[in-house]
């Protein structure tokens, strides 16, 4: 048989069965459209923010900002990007793997893309802070490795505040006073639920009691998960190990804690001004700003960083803290000492769902009124939109008579020789 009457037969066969063609060409259609709806997909805890989404976040993002500049924050405006050296010298195994490392294409050196801006803002005081008290707050994007919590998202819109060069509860009662009044302009100050905790009781445990740092993340994992009759078992093998189970079954009422702790622990002199900054910070919360306040001494989610006094803000009953603050160790200029630091950060996208928008005017011209105008009332028209914007109503003016937004709640239309603002 010839190789046309192949082909004669093929074309007939095809031309008897329509639909066989068709079926050998799905698996490739198949994959094209998969590969297209692929390339649109955004990573998990990645997303787009859109128009009135992305308005809110960016006016919180000034309003914010200008709130902190007010209060004598000095704004900063690290990075992205650093070298490893400088951006993860101090960080915690946690900060470490949050971290996106990268290749510098010009030098072959390692690079960090920030996962958190506080570490950055002690290098920028260490080399620009000198000795005196500085004040810094920052907003900025930070991008992790991992969403933090079930629903969290990967590139947070991090502000902050941070307070340097002062070792007293003075510094942290300013940042507590600040976030309120800052939370208070979006009317959010009165949803705000702090829960507060101090690291140095059981780094201070730890030290008296030479628990090992295999113990020492042992109990932390414990604390993290509430797990008692396991907690219980392992302090029976711990030297002073009566003293980190009271942690866990009386941490939340700092009044009788010290009566649960063991002798030498009650005469620990940073123990006992522990709780005492605890108390005195619940009750300043309590009568200043009306906060209800819980305790939990066991909250150790940053020990690795924190050195004292922490609190998390829980907003609307939510499982996870909207903003994060406590005591920490900045860098001491020209000298390898620490320099007493505290501050707070939190994610401005978390309050998007929280605040709301002054419902806009939204208005479009008339397309046949503009294409009938002279030049006259195009001129006349010029001068009215300028007006309209200047007092926060948006105009567009349309490339055809197709050209309407759809949320548009205005027409601009001239009516008596004079442009006129009408509602649709």
């Amino acid at each position: 048989m010839s190789a046309s009457s192949d082909f004669a037969d093929s074309a007939s066969l095809t031309a008897a069965n329509p639909t066989q063609q068709a079926h050998k060409s799905l698996p490739l259609m198949s994959n094209f459209a998969a590969e297209v709806a692929n390339s649109w997909l955004l990573p998990d805890g990645v997303v787009d923010v859109l128009f009135e989404d992305a308005q809110k976040q960016e006016l919180l993002r000034y309003q914010l900002t200008q709130h902190l500049i007010l209060h004598g924050y000095r704004l900063v405006s690290p990075p992205m990007i650093e070298y490893t050296e400088s951006l993860l010298s101090d960080a915690s195994e946690d900060l470490k793997r949050q971290t996106f490392k990268i290749i510098d294409q010009l030098t072959g050196r390692l690079m960090g893309v920030r996962a958190d801006i506080t570490p950055q803002i002690l290098r920028i005081d260490a080399h620009h802070g000198g000795d005196a008290i500085a004040r810094y707050c920052y907003a900025g994007h930070v991008i992790h490795t991992l969403p933090s919590g079930l629903f969290g998202s990967r590139t947070p819109l991090q502000l902050g505040a941070e307070i340097f060069g002062c070792g007293s509860m003075s510094a942290d009662i300013e940042l507590i006073d600040v976030l309120f009044s800052m939370l208070g302009q979006l009317e959010l100050n009165d949803a705000l639920h702090i829960d507060l905790g101090h690291v140095a009781i059981f780094k201070r445990l730890s030290m008296l009691a030479e628990v090992s740092e295999t113990d020492t993340e042992q109990l932390m994992h414990l604390y993290a998960n509430k797990n008692l009759p396991e907690l219980k078992r392992v302090c029976q093998s711990i030297t002073m190990g009566s003293d980190f189970y009271a942690l866990a079954r009386h941490g939340h009422d700092v009044s009788s804690l010290l009566e649960k702790l063991s002798a030498t622990a009650q005469a620990d002199s940073k123990i006992t001004t522990a709780i005492d900054e605890l108390e005195r910070m619940k009750a300043y919360l309590e009568s200043q700003w009306q906060c209800p306040v819980s305790i939990d001494i066991t909250e150790l989610s940053g020990y690795h960083y924190h050195t004292g006094l922490i609190f998390n803000g829980y907003i609307h009953n939510e499982t996870q803290p909207l903003v994060r603050g406590g005591r920490f160790d900045g860098m001491q200029r020209h000298s390898e000492g620490t320099r007493e630091a505290t501050g707070f950060s939190m994610d401005i996208s978390r309050l998007l769902a929280h605040i709301g928008l002054v419902t806009p005017r939204i208005a479009v011209v008339d397309f046949e009124a503009l294409s009938q105008a002279n030049n006259a009332h195009k001129e006349a028209l010029k001068t009215y939109v300028q007006e309209l914007r200047r007092s926060g109503v948006r105009v567009t003016i349309p490339l055809g008579a197709d050209d309407t937004p759809t949320n548009a709640t205005h027409r601009i239309v001239c009516a008596d020789n004079a442009w006129q603002l009408t509602a649709l």
